[in-house]
């Protein structure tokens, strides 16, 4: 097999401690079998920004990280890929910035990672590049002459043609895209949408709806749905901490249902539309009062962004106010965390809550959904909600399926959920279970990189018949 090179926004620990995540367990466990070098920003900033590559050797991988400057932190990662690029890719056009320095900037920034990388590469490399922040750095790797296979894997969904064309670059970033030899996707419909924008938007064709063509360049897609180590986690959650913080949840709640809900503070996540889906649960069902409460751990995220912050304010509010109209002086049907937990106490937290609120508008995947079916007790599992809009209502579909626009379909899943007997809990849970420890991170890296690597041999078989003809 040859070596990999991967590239990434934050580059991850190799190490077991407390992982169970989708990334960076497939990453690492890749780097671990192949070996190669895994590059990224190190998150600081430093006045003169892309310079010497930091190196950390762990045994056959190098993990090789730069700093920013903070011009470029700014334009290219708070600016273009998460002010610009990250509301287009989640339907959130009125939500885009357009400022043309924010296109300079990740185009700038795009050029020197792939300048930075050019003298680490070896001709046998197989180089794979993730996500939005990185659309256009393949093809700044091709302009510097490397000749192996790149692949690409988007995170997050991609979202409809003529979403993505809000963008005044939409165009060129297909384009650009197009130097990639495999782009993967979450889910069908994420496939499906880059298919229509490269057909409609660039002029190309397609033979077999995977395989693409625009003037003389092919890109192969496919669908690579990511997985946890659900077996890592399912021991997560009967560690010691995990079984601490179960009892310590269930002492608190006693003979109260607890629902979870665990987002970064995004508002791609959907919890003020959460939010209103309890309250109407609570005004349908008056009896329900003091027998369940909302759980919502939403950890603070790009906190400089006033998307952010105003998201923040509003979700406080709404809390507030449904706790001041349905609580009382000894339950408050809502809860809010704004701080992260240890993956251990995080799995002991899902394992003590009845349901969970799995809600986003919109998502690549969410692997809050799997790892809450990981932690599970067979003996007395609790509910999967999940928001159609979620890529993992693509595999999930045992979990109760909602709309979370629609406060009527979310009020009736927590109420259905509520009522639900043990053996239909159980069905639900096995089905679920069977499907998260199938699909892991490990197999989904290994599925990718299959795919990169035959198309790799493929055309070395065609060059060298080219040769063997001429």
């Amino acid at each position: 097999m040859t070596r990999i090179v991967i590239v990434s926004n934050r580059v991850g620990p190799l190490s077991d401690e407390g992982k169970a995540g989708g990334l960076a367990v497939g990453l690492a466990d890749a780097l671990r079998k192949r070996g190669g070098i895994w590059f990224g920003w190190s998150g600081e900033q430093t006045p003169e920004g892309i310079d010497g590559p930091a190196h950390v050797e762990d045994g056959p991988v190098k993990l090789v990280t730069v700093d920013f400057s903070e011009e470029d932190a700014d334009e290219f990662y708070s600016g273009f890929a998460n002010q610009t690029l990250w509301p287009i890719l989640h339907y959130r056009v009125n939500l885009a910035n357009f400022e043309r320095r924010f296109e300079t900037g990740y185009d700038r920034v795009n050029k020197r990672m792939a300048a930075k990388l050019m003298p680490m590469l070896e001709s046998g490399d197989t180089v794979w590049i993730h996500d939005y922040h990185y659309l256009t750095l393949g093809q700044a790797i091709r302009q510097g002459g490397f000749e192996g296979p790149i692949g690409f894997f988007l995170h997050t969904p991609f979202p409809a043609p003529e979403i993505f064309a809000a963008l005044p670059n939409a165009r060129r970033l297909g384009r650009s895209m197009l130097e990639y030899n495999v782009i993967g996707f979450q889910t069908e419909r994420d496939r499906r949408n880059f298919r229509r924008f490269v057909l409609d938007e660039l002029g190309g064709t397609t033979e077999d709806g995977e395989l693409l063509d625009v003037d003389g360049n092919h890109v192969r897609t496919g669908v690579f749905p990511i997985g946890i180590d659900a077996e890592r986690f399912a021991e997560f959650a009967v560690s010691s901490e995990a079984q601490r913080r179960e009892r310590q949840v269930r002492n608190l709640i006693r003979e109260c249902q607890q629902i979870i809900g665990v987002d970064r503070l995004d508002y791609t996540k959907g919890i003020p539309e959460r939010f209103h889906g309890f309250e109407r649960f609570l005004e349908q069902h008056p009896e329900s009062r003091g027998r369940i409460f909302l759980l919502q751990v939403a950890p603070v995220s790009r906190g400089n962004v006033d998307a952010y912050s105003d998201l923040r304010s509003e979700m406080e509010s709404l809390a507030g106010r449904i706790n001041g109209e349905h609580g009382g002086l000894d339950w408050a049907p809502i809860r809010i965390l704004t701080r992260g937990f240890a993956r251990k106490s995080l799995a002991g937290i899902y394992r003590s809550s009845r349901m969970a609120l799995v809600t986003p508008l919109r998502d690549g995947m969410n692997l809050v959904a799997k790892e809450y079916v990981a932690a599970q007790n067979p003996d007395d599992p609790g509910v999967l909600i999940l928001s159609r809009f979620a890529g993992a209502a693509a595999e999930l579909t045992e979990a109760l399926i909602v709309n979370p626009h629609d406060d009527e379909d979310v009020s009736g899943a927590i109420q259905k959920a509520f009522h639900m007997p043990l053996g239909e809990r159980q069905e639900r849970w096995n089905a679920l279970n069977a499907k998260v420890r199938k699909t892991t991170a490990e197999s989904w890296a290994a599925n990718f990189l299959d795919v990169l690597d035959q198309i790799h041999r493929d055309e070395n078989t065609a060059r060298r018949a080219a040769r063997a003809g001429g």
